[in-house]
């Protein structure tokens, strides 16, 4: 048996989940800029209450490690860490955008479609995002990396395959890579610590865990402070 807490702060979504032995016993989640130091323990307060379970019980924790919103992932990473150091449970790192993969894998049947690839998008700033290129079967086929998006991204890939683009930072290059027959955008794409469960238990099984003491976020780029408005 494994009971694991699965937290999701990557982005605007504050989201949390229980899952035992991978199946969700519940979730609970909002999507709003700047919610989740608000909220993120009064959900998982809610999820145990929910579920009748006692923080005790937990077996490890899991947390979406980036990269992503530097605030969000702070919270995320800050709390999860808390909650291991406290229960003494091993804390379980799970990358973002292939917990995103992970999320649009399940939610679709792609058999038969060997040809498509499979793009998730974080919204960054301006026209940049954090992205990474996988195929159907969660396997990465482009690392990780933060780009800026234009008429000629991922041009050599697109000759060849159908790419899905999804997640926040889809939407604001829609208008950019939509113009092209092999590029699928979906707009109905939220982050959620349900997309962690696969990963989550996988490494919990591998016993595949970080030293919570010295763990830090996957942030990719160095956060730059905006200038406070007068």
């Amino acid at each position: 048996m494994s009971l694991i807490l699965q937290i999701e702060t990557a982005t605007t979504v504050c989201s949390v989940a229980l899952a035992d032995d991978g199946n969700i016993l519940a979730y609970k989640e909002i999507e709003q800029r700047n919610i989740h130091a608000e909220a993120i323990t009064l959900f998982i307060d809610e999820l145990f209450g929910a579920v009748g379970k006692q923080y005790n019980e937990l077996d490890a924790v899991a947390v979406s490690c980036g990269p992503g919103s530097y605030t969000g992932l702070r919270i995320g990473v800050s709390t999860a860490k808390g909650l291991c150091f406290a229960l003494d449970k091993p804390l379980i790192a799970v990358e973002t955008l292939l917990a995103m993969t992970d999320g649009i894998i399940a939610r679709n049947d792609f058999a038969g479609n060997s040809n498509i690839l499979l793009c998730p998008m974080i919204d960054a700033r301006r026209m940049e995002v954090f992205t990474a290129v996988f195929d159907i079967k969660g396997n990465r086929v482009r690392p990780t990396s933060a780009e800026i998006i234009d008429e000629n991204s991922f041009s050599d890939l697109l000759q060849t395959n159908k790419i899905i683009f999804f997640g926040d930072g889809a939407l604001k290059c829609s208008e950019v890579l939509g113009v092209n027959p092999n590029v699928q955008i979906v707009t109905a794409f939220f982050n959620s610590a349900r997309h962690l469960t696969k990963r989550a238990l996988e490494k919990y099984a591998a016993k595949d865990f970080e030293d919570t003491a010295y763990f830090e976020p996957y942030y990719l780029k160095d956060f730059i402070a905006g200038k406070k408005a007068l």
